[in-house]
């Protein structure tokens, strides 16, 4: 009969788990995020819908912008995943490219702006936290994941355009 006892007490721990660690988010992750979301509105705002349409579709004219600085933005200012809106400003044979590179930051982007795919929040805090307990730093973590998910994107949005032009060709 300890063998009910021992699954009483670990089945409502799992949960007691599981409540403490909600209540550490509702006081530490949220009121940020909430805070960062609604900074990124109001200066989308302040700058104005007509000038941030004006400088995607400017961007979605070069390569180098088409694949940094329009997934940036449109997961900074849209989050995932509304993000994958900023494709109709793309041509379509550059929607493929576009798609990869943006689905390629939503992962690094976490480390610094964690609103913006909060979804997957919990890897790289999974990460930080390893760090942490070895007595790195995070924030040289934070800033390395996010300018090298910038290279990838940009070599995975290069490499898509170029194999999409390929098949497109060939059909």
């Amino acid at each position: 009969m300890k063998w009910i006892e021992w699954f009483g007490e670990h089945f409502i721990g799992m949960f007691e788990a599981g409540g403490k660690q909600f209540m550490d988010l509702i006081t530490g992750i949220v009121p940020t995020l909430v805070v960062l979301l609604t900074f990124t509105y109001a200066l989308m705002k302040f700058i104005g819908d007509d000038r941030v349409t004006k400088a995607i579709r400017f961007a979605s004219k070069y390569t180098i912008l088409r694949y940094t600085l329009m997934p940036i933005l449109s997961i900074l200012l849209l989050t995932n995943p509304m993000a994958y809106t900023f494709g109709r400003f793309v041509e379509e044979r550059q929607k493929p490219a576009f798609f990869d590179s943006l689905v390629t930051f939503l992962h690094p982007v976490t480390a610094i702006f964690p609103y913006a795919n909060a979804g997957e929040l919990f890897v790289y805090l999974g990460v930080a936290n390893g760090l942490e307990q070895a007595g790195y730093a995070t924030s040289e973590l934070a800033v390395r994941f996010f300018l090298v998910g910038i290279v990838v994107m940009l070599v995975r949005g290069m490499i898509t355009e170029q194999i999409t032009k390929y098949l497109a060709n060939r059909m």
